[in-house]
């Protein structure tokens, strides 16, 4: 654990020297950028990856599916809210939250209430409303975290209604299954250890290639995507900015936290505060990576559900900021 905290912290250091190592790279430019993400969120989430599956794994040895479904029968929308809760204290981007997402899946969890958190922990968290509150205002910031936390909720409690865990890859539902048909003894707690270490050899056998490819395609974005381009269409006072400003967002792949000077810098130059707000939400919590890295994990038309309902949310928030504001 202590070797696994050490790399973590300096996985910044690391990625910033080795891309100054590479020849023929200047320094700043947007190869170099390119090539100091991907070296950095790589290993950055598959080392989160392999903790939380190995923490769920262990719980999982205590805290069986059957009895997470048991609890959670007839009561998903408060777990929408709790879900919702959780992901706003977690400081992950929409990549980083998904090793968190599988383990609940695995783990038997509603898939609407694992949605909540996924849509949550990246869009709304301490991070972006700080920032929001230095650069906006409280009001700003108030409206930010309300309407978040709604869209999180409303989301994945209209993704659980619509009862789709058969869109789940085979291999996560077997998983599920496995669980809820046998509960197997752990005669010691070394036992447990080594579930939780199976789990992690098998989620992340499962998933690493799609996690590489989703962060590729992250880094490409984060270090090529013109700022000046989206400015003089989000710039524009008409109805279709809003989605225009989604349609550009769901694409790209930042944190909150990196997202936010984005924004700053794009009402500078003239950009309506809830069409600049929309694309931070669809950026944040609908990346191209984030989908890639799920593919794994579910169904084309579970993502393409998905996809559609969190972004009429923020539509309708882009909507309301800009007629409130």
């Amino acid at each position: 654990m202590l070797g696994w905290g050490l790399l973590y912290s300096q996985l910044p250091t690391i990625a910033a020297a080795l891309t100054g190592m590479i020849p023929n790279v200047e320094a700043g430019s947007h190869l170099s950028e390119s090539i100091r993400f991907f070296l950095y969120d790589t290993p950055k989430i598959l080392l989160l990856l392999s903790l939380v599956v190995f923490a769920v794994g262990v719980m999982r040895t205590w805290i069986t599916p059957e009895r997470s479904r048991k609890y959670l029968t007839g009561r998903e929308s408060l777990g929408n809210v709790i879900a919702a809760c959780v992901g706003i204290i977690t400081p992950f981007c929409s990549c980083s939250a998904v090793p968190l997402f599988l383990g609940f899946v695995a783990a038997g969890v509603p898939l609407g209430v694992t949605f909540s958190f996924l849509i949550a922990a990246p869009m709304v968290n301490e991070i972006a409303l700080v920032l929001l509150y230095g650069l906006f205002g409280f009001k700003v910031a108030a409206l930010y975290l309300v309407t978040g936390v709604t869209i999180a909720v409303i989301a994945g409690w209209v993704l659980g209604k619509m009862k789709l865990d058969h869109m789940l890859e085979p291999w996560v539902r077997q998983i599920r299954d496995d669980g809820t048909n046998k509960s197997p003894s752990y005669p010691s707690f070394a036992h447990r250890l080594d579930f939780a270490w199976d789990s992690v050899v098998d989620i992340l056998g499962k998933t690493w290639l799609y996690i590489v490819i989703g962060i590729a395609i992250g880094a490409g974005i984060h270090g090529y995507v013109p700022e000046g381009a989206m400015a003089s269409i989000m710039g524009k006072d008409a109805w279709w900015s809003v989605p225009a400003a989604v349609a550009i967002g769901v694409p790209m792949y930042a944190s909150a936290a990196g997202i936010i000077p984005i924004v700053s810098a794009l009402l500078g130059k003239g950009a309506a505060l809830g069409t600049a707000l929309a694309f931070m939400m669809s950026v944040v919590a609908l990346s191209l990576p984030e989908m890639v890295i799920l593919r794994k994990v579910l169904s084309v038309k579970l993502i393409t559900i998905y996809v559609a309902i969190v972004a009429s949310g923020i539509l309708v928030v882009g909507f309301l900021f800009n007629i409130v504001i």
